[in-house]
């Protein structure tokens, strides 16, 4: 069986489960080979022993690099695409030379990506009607129409939901989520106040303000370490005057040197900031929001609060600042989760089923 995997984008969630994904894909015997968007990206996959090219498609109406991946799925049983540019060009693709295509829904916009597993939830502020209504009645309808070229892979139970009850068939979505290599990195550093990390985009939809909002609000020594970029930095900066708040940009470990990891997102899908973090043995705070329930066990393996409420997750920092037991605990049975029900390998298995299933059927 061969299987190309397409993605146009630099950088991010969706690149970083791929590179865990492909190459385990291939140890069980599949031809694999990755089309992605730059020469550096495309040696990043050879270094684990991936056959890669690189193809740049630079936007959605790129049609000259778009057809530069028809020659290149010639042959393979199975396209799998990984972000929207990809799913766009790549499902065409991968049809017009009948192969079996796959794409991983690896998030919603961000004007209605809080919704996932939240139905309630409020529009971002300044989001204009028109742009919810498109969003509504055009993208999702779209999305909805490249799926029946194929299936597609919703990492989450509630992102699955969520597309179901937006038109997307249910016998064409299937929930795979996200896995990760376990590391253990022996002995973490102690420190004098709690060491809190985060890692996310700079954005809104990432609750960034509410942590440093909470931060004004506990009543334990806390250091806040910021990890990522985005348009949000500015204010953000400005938000976290008088507190103890490094912002680090990205870094290649982010969890190297943090005692927890908060998650305090308005709208997520499946973080994979949360399973790293897990899977290095570090308790989680996150919010009851998209996938994050899937992850975290409320008490067991980190603590779930409501999203946008300060308040709450200031109160579960300080009790974690009050009690490292409770975290190395907390660490302990995150690790074992993701070993038991994450792990990158039997997500791999999960996926060359799903190939195999697809490649077997007439679908």
């Amino acid at each position: 069986m061969r299987v190309v995997y397409v993605s146009t984008i630099e950088r991010g969630g969706p690149l970083t489960h791929l590179r865990q994904l492909a190459p385990r894909v291939a140890a069980q015997g599949v031809d694999v080979e990755v089309l992605c968007g730059s020469e550096e990206l495309a040696e990043s996959f050879r270094r684990l022993d991936v056959p890669a090219r690189a193809v740049e498609v630079a936007h959605k109406l790129d049609l000259r690099g778009a057809s530069a991946l028809l020659p290149l799925v010639e042959g393979a049983d199975v396209v799998h695409t990984h972000d929207r540019r990809a799913g766009l060009f790549g499902r065409v693709a991968g049809r017009l030379r009948r192969a079996q295509v796959v794409h991983t829904l690896h998030g919603m916009p961000e004007e209605i990506a809080a919704r996932i597993g939240r139905p309630d939830a409020p529009d971002p502020p300044g989001v204009s009607r028109g742009r919810i209504a498109w969003l509504e009645h055009g993208y999702l309808r779209i999305e909805s129409a490249l799926t029946r070229l194929g299936h597609v892979v919703a990492p989450s139970r509630a992102m699955a939901d969520f597309m179901v009850s937006n038109g997307f068939p249910s016998r064409l979505v299937h929930v795979i989520p996200y896995g990760i290599e376990s590391v253990d990195k022996g002995a973490r550093a102690e420190h004098d106040v709690l060491v809190a990390g985060v890692a996310a985009n700079l954005e809104y939809w990432k609750g960034i303000d509410v942590l440093l909002d909470a931060a004004r609000l506990v009543r334990s020594p806390l250091r806040l370490e910021i990890y990522g970029v985005g348009s949000k930095q500015a204010e953000l900066e400005r938000q976290a005057e008088g507190l103890d708040v490094h912002f680090n940009g990205f870094v290649q470990d982010p969890l190297a040197g943090i005692d927890v990891l908060v998650q305090p997102s308005r709208a997520d899908n499946l973080p994979l900031a949360i399973l790293e973090a897990m899977a290095a043995g570090l308790p989680v705070i996150g919010t009851r929001t998209g996938g994050i329930p899937e992850l975290v066990l409320d008490g067991v393996t980190g603590l779930l609060v409501p999203p946008e409420r300060p308040e709450e997750l200031a109160a579960a920092l300080d009790s974690l600042a009050a009690d490292p037991g409770r975290r190395a605990e907390l660490g302990r049975r995150g690790r074992e989760r993701v070993q038991k029900h994450f792990s990158a390998d039997a997500i791999a298995r999960r996926t060359v089923e799903l190939y195999e299933e697809l490649c077997g059927s007439s679908t």
